[in-house]
């Protein structure tokens, strides 16, 4: 091997564990680099490297994270605390596409009043945009989006106006385009393959190394980016066999990270299991991680309140399924599951678990772009189904995450969009994404090509709508359901038992209560008449629409919520 540094070419030798170093590599000031493997004549990027100037397949840049001057001083992390998570996809979030420019929004959120900004992948990719899930090089940050230091002014930006962030990062595969990992060892399992390609070799041969990669990379965003928290994409899609799982493994190593820096940091799970295991105490045989992402209440509160139940949507089409995922944290925890066509999950040991460490939503990147046409809520939805979600959402027992431009009912879509610079690549990808709606019976005349660069432009927010006619009312609501959130401990109570339900079915309207505090929700379409557990204590603290209460019941339009406080409280 050789290495290819600032247009010199330095042999290098094979050391132990199969670890190559080069002599006289001194350099004094950032330069392009890369390697020439088995005497080839193309150089291949650095596989941590830091920076990727020209684009995945050319060399890569050096990058001291050292440099930068941090003013977060004051920052403290609240850790995860059941405030709201705001997400958001770097590329589409303003006009120009750019962590600089979103670095100009931050004043909005933190009026808006969410905990966390957590953003979708940046590490590099092939081409000019992309969700960000078919990432390569790992320890560098896009350059379409502004580089490693771009985002150290983000996150410093982020925490000087008060709000954490979360990354999310993918470790379950790479993306089909320069990916050269397999050039410098066995990084992945062939005949082991997820849904996106081979899996990462995690317990297989020299697998030590590979694990040793992925650990670092993670703290590298808490040492040298100073995130707060990660998003770990998929996990089920991580094959593991060993007996200290990877999870476990990043979960200590984050525990261990946060003690010597002094601060709070987490990690949360997007799992498609149902398996509580993830967020138990490593000390009861758990993996010891902050959080999970729960589908289940997604499912729940969509069905209910769109109407739509076709493939995995079919088991939650109740409001009976949402009661049981507000007490519960899972619909499926060891139910039989109708589109797996299997039993599902398991049940949440709520002594060990908390309610916050369940991220729900309405909507997220994966709900919405994953639609034939990739519409939001505010597609289908009027004002009050909207308001009506927002505050389901807002006064969960959960940790609530709001997708970007729910807050005012953005109309633009959020598209799936790719811009592979490979033709056989695109076409494969566009034809791909056209089985994957089969089996939820959407129209493929409805599904844009993710290789049309108008896809991409269509997913942009349009920021002249937040404070419009109409957008600027449910903005208001959101508003004032965080501030709620914030300000009224019952919301963020940790006991999952602490919350309790009732719920008519052939009335289609749900009560839950939460220490001094009640939500009503109606999802039927005219006025229904719903019983209070305050009593005649009770006092309307929030409402969607015109309500009344009648000693210890209250009226609710159609479509509409109501949050409730017990008087003096």
């Amino acid at each position: 091997m050789t290495l290819l540094a600032d247009g010199r070419r330095l042999s290098m030798s094979r050391g132990e564990n199969g670890w190559w170093h080069a002599q006289h590599a001194e350099l004094l000031e950032d330069i392009d680099y890369g390697y020439l493997i088995d005497d080839a004549g193309t150089p291949v990027p650095d596989p941590r490297s830091r920076r990727q100037p020209a684009g995945v397949h050319e060399l890569s840049r050096t990058f001291d994270p050292e440099l930068f001057d941090w003013q977060d001083g004051d920052w403290v992390s609240p850790g995860l605390d059941g405030g709201a998570i705001y997400e958001m996809h770097v590329g589409t979030f303003t006009p120009e596409g750019t962590l600089d420019a979103a670095i100009e929004r931050l004043g909005y959120l933190a009026e808006l009043g969410v905990r966390y900004v957590e953003l979708l992948p940046v590490n590099s990719f092939n081409g000019t945009h992309n969700w960000g899930y078919d990432g390569v090089l790992w320890y560098s940050v896009q350059e379409t989006y502004g580089g490693p230091e771009a985002y150290q002014r983000f996150v410093d930006a982020a925490h000087r106006a008060g709000l954490g962030v979360i990354q999310d990062v993918v470790y379950n595969h790479l993306g089909p385009s320069g990916n050269y990992l397999p050039m410098f060892g066995p990084y992945l399992t062939e005949g082991k393959a997820n849904t996106w390609g081979d899996s990462v070799n995690l317990d297989g041969p020299l697998s030590d190394t590979v694990r040793e990669y992925i650990v670092e990379n993670v703290l590298m965003w808490f040492r040298d980016y100073h995130v707060d928290g990660l998003r770990l994409d998929a996990v089920h899609a991580l094959h593991d066999e060993r007996a200290v799982h990877i999870l476990e493994e990043i979960a200590a190593a984050t525990d261990e990270c946060a003690e010597t820096l002094g601060k709070p940091l987490f990690l949360i799970a997007e799992s498609d299991l149902n398996n509580p295991r993830l967020i138990t105490p490593r000390n009861v045989n758990g993996y010891g991680l902050a959080g999970q992402w729960s589908d289940d209440f997604h499912h729940a509160a969509h069905t209910n309140l769109t109407g739509e139940n076709g493939g995995y949507y079919e088991d939650f089409d109740s409001v009976e399924a949402l009661a049981k995922v507000l007490q519960e944290g899972f619909f499926h925890n060891g139910t039989f599951s109708s589109f797996r066509g299997r039993t599902h999950g398991r049940p949440i040991d709520k002594d060990r678990v908390s309610a916050r460490q369940l991220v729900v939503c309405t909507q997220n990147h994966d709900q919405i772009g994953n639609r034939a046409a990739g519409d939001r809520l505010s597609a289908s939805l009027d004002y009050p189904q909207l308001a009506l979600a927002a505050v389901l959402n807002l006064t969960s027992p959960f940790t609530p995450m709001i997708f970007m431009g729910e807050e005012f009912g953005a109309s633009t879509p959020w598209q799936f969009f790719t811009s592979h610079p490979e033709p056989e690549l695109g076409k494969a990808t566009a034809e791909g994404r056209l089985r994957e709606f089969e089996r939820m019976g959407w129209d493929p005349d409805t599904v844009p090509n993710p290789q049309d660069p108008q896809t991409f432009a269509n997913s942009k927010l349009d920021w002249s709508e937040a404070e419009g006619d109409g957008h600027g009312r449910l903005l208001g609501l959101y508003r004032q359901l965080l501030d709620l959130r914030r300000n009224r401990p019952d919301l963020t109570d940790p006991d999952m038992d602490a919350t309790s339900v009732d719920f008519d079915e052939v009335g289609r309207w749900l009560v839950f209560r939460r220490g001094d505090t009640a939500v009503a929700l109606n999802f039927a379409d005219t006025a229904r008449e719903v019983p209070v557990p305050l009593g005649t204590a009770a006092q309307v603290l929030l409402e969607t629409g015109p309500s009344e209460l009648y000693g210890d019941a209250l009226q609710l339009p159609g479509y509409g919520a109501a949050v409730l406080g017990a008087a003096g409280n």
